[in-house]
């Protein structure tokens, strides 16, 4: 019983340190975040955050983890919920996208990508949360050609992933805070997108 007291209290103090290294990238950018700066937040020390990760790439790795479990269980209770496919589809895709330049778990997204190709953990994961996304819309869409919403013959696995990969762009220009693209804006786009690849009957 002391045993899963101590393994408790030790899922509350990570998930403690996540949430506050996302708490810190939205409010002052990934740049600032360091060990150091994070234990100072939490009052503890480096090393004990070290004990927990091991390292900076592990925190953040796991930070991103833990946010995309958050959206996971969103995805979930969105698609039982009893509404048009093309109500769902608006709100898969306004879930998606960042909520704006400071979004964390998108700063983290385009930090992660950068270190990918020579980090196989890093893309086993990036694998791992890309592939719920995919399922999920993949789910979404399914349930709309049954229900008569969209075309019969639509290709789902493939204006899924095109989908999907027109969200990362437009997403990774409202991190960057590049021009015209705020977050309404670039929702609007993504909108319009989606009808087009996935015309409405």
């Amino acid at each position: 019983m002391a045993g899963a007291a101590r393994r408790r209290d030790g899922q509350i103090a990570q998930e403690r340190m996540l949430e506050e290294a996302m708490a810190a990238i939205a409010e002052d950018g990934l740049a600032t975040l360091t060990m150091s700066a994070l234990a100072e937040r939490l009052g503890t020390s480096g090393g004990h955050i070290l004990y927990y990760f091991g390292s900076k790439d592990r925190l953040l790795l796991e930070a991103l983890r833990w946010s995309e479990t958050q959206l996971t269980a969103e995805r979930t209770e969105l698609l039982g919920r009893r509404l048009t496919a093309h109500r769902k589809l608006a709100l898969f895709v306004e879930l998606y996208l960042p909520r704006g330049p400071r979004d964390p778990r998108w700063t983290l997204w385009i930090e992660l990508w950068a270190r990918t190709p020579s980090n196989e953990p890093l893309q086993a994961a990036q694998r791992e949360i890309d592939d719920g996304w995919q399922r999920d819309l993949e789910a979404l869409l399914d349930k709309g050609v049954r229900q008569g919403r969209f075309a019969a013959d639509l290709d789902v696995p493939a204006r899924a992933s095109e989908l999907l990969a027109l969200l990362d762009g437009l997403s990774t220009r409202v991190v960057l805070g590049q021009r015209g693209a705020e977050r309404d804006v670039a929702l609007e786009r993504a909108r319009s997108a989606a009808a087009l690849l996935i015309p409405h009957l």
